[in-house]
């Protein structure tokens, strides 16, 4: 028993074997070594009481969560139904069959929280099997790289990556090599790397740039299908939404067989604000955290408030046989799910729609293609998946999100979920 839960280093150099049991003997334990018995016993309480978390210290300070010490709960676990539409079987991006989400999450010391999150359209060669996509920027104070390309050609030819801000540049060299060492890139000499971003810079050390090729790498060769993680994760690790702990967070639709059976699925990257509102209840305001209130309480009404300062960026997936000009009109309506969170969409947020297809791919080397689309009349079920899912996503990014402490001793507290769940039965929204 207790062989599983000490680092492997104890069975490597021949401490301990697999087989030993706490159990076999009142005295087992100690018939060892005396130092090896106060490792060992060292380790498993260690083990027990404190948890071991992968980072570069092996243990992170009090204050900073991550996934796997806290059990959160999504939507759906607190009751929470977000619009009419049912979900797909996981209630995620990856609910649309191909896609995959990897993630690297980065804690090093008491100041680097950051991280790389990508998106797979599928596991194949995507820049010679392209997708359909379509970019639309809300509010474009933000720095991602690859737009200009994908509107105009109307496709998407590597993963799509999120990270940091100050990273973005050098996370897209790291995505150019990763494409370019593909089998069957070997003559390519243009690539076009999607990579987004927001600004982690209140817990982590931005100025650092601290995503390196191999983040990059990982986050990409490990992603897989099924369940997402959320929160404090990845490209979501030091980010903060309407003054609470942000992050990753995803959410899917399935549309009846009548309305076509299409799947949308929704990953959001959240470090924005506004006035939180969780399916029109009041819960920023409810809890006395939300933007302009310090301004509000001032005879100055000019007080300088940056709290609604920030960034998202939205990812939408879809199984529907859908060209580009169709996903532009769905990225456009990820804002309408993003209003009714309280989003203020402020000046210094940076607010991008990212949209794709899995069908209807494109190969490189195609000289005539012959696609079939839906018509627009089919369309409007699919803006509402688009709405509902980006909504649930973003509550399912904060409801997943854990307490982290990092640069300059900065804390950003999670959603408390007790005093959200009051707030949500005083209105209604929850039994």
């Amino acid at each position: 028993m207790i062989a599983g839960l000490l680092p492997r280093s104890f069975l490597e150099c021949g401490m301990i074997n697999s087989s030993f049991s706490i159990f076999n003997s009142p005295f087992s334990i100690f018939r060892l070594r005396p130092i090896c018995a106060v490792l060992i016993l060292t380790a498993f309480w260690q083990t027990i009481v404190c948890g071991q978390i992968k980072s570069d210290d092996s243990r992170l300070k009090p204050g900073l969560q991550t996934p796997g010490l806290q059990t959160r709960p999504r939507s759906k676990d607190i009751g929470l139904k977000i619009g009419i539409l049912p979900t797909g079987a996981l209630d995620t991006i990856t609910d649309v069959v191909g896609v995959t989400v990897g993630h690297t999450t980065i804690v090093r010391g008491d100041s680097i929280r950051t991280g790389v999150t990508a998106v797979l359209p599928h596991n194949g060669n995507l820049f010679q099997e392209k997708v359909p996509a379509a970019i639309v920027v809300g509010n474009g104070f933000g720095k991602l790289i690859g737009s200009t390309q994908v509107n105009e050609l109307g496709e998407i030819e590597t993963p799509i990556v999120l990270t940091s801000t100050l990273s973005v540049p050098k996370t897209a060299d790291y995505l150019m090599d990763y494409m370019l060492g593909l089998p069957g890139n070997e003559n390519v000499q243009s690539i076009n790397p999607v990579v987004a971003e927001t600004n982690d810079g209140f817990l982590n050390d931005i100025r650092g740039r601290h995503i390196s090729r191999d983040d990059v790498f990982a986050a990409i060769k490990n992603a897989k299908s099924g369940s997402v993680e959320e929160g404090s994760v990845g490209a979501g690790t030091g980010t903060v939404a309407f003054g609470f702990k942000g992050g990753i967070g995803t959410a899917s639709r399935k549309l009846p067989v009548g309305l076509g059976g299409y799947t949308v699925g929704v990953l959001v990257q959240t470090n924005f604000g506004g006035i939180l509102s969780i399916d029109g209840a009041p819960v920023g305001v409810e809890l006395g955290k939300y933007y302009l209130k310090e301004a509000l309480g001032q005879r100055n009404a000019a007080v300088s408030d940056a709290t609604a300062d920030g960034s998202v960026i939205i990812v939408i997936a879809t199984d529907a046989p859908v060209d580009a000009r169709q996903l532009k009109r769905m990225a456009e309506r990820s804002f309408a799910g993003l209003a009714r969170t309280g989003s203020s969409m402020s000046n210094g947020s940076g607010d991008y729609s990212i949209a794709f297809s899995t069908q209807n791919r494109i190969n490189a080397v195609d000289k005539l293609r012959d696609v079939t689309v839906i018509g627009n009349d089919a369309m409007s079920p699919i803006f509402q998946a688009v709405i509902e899912a980006t909504e649930e996503a973003i509550y399912n990014s904060l409801l997943k999100a854990t307490t982290v402490t990092g640069r300059d001793k900065h804390t950003v507290e999670a959603l408390p979920i007790n005093a959200t769940v009051t707030i949500l039965r005083k209105y209604g929204k929850i039994k």
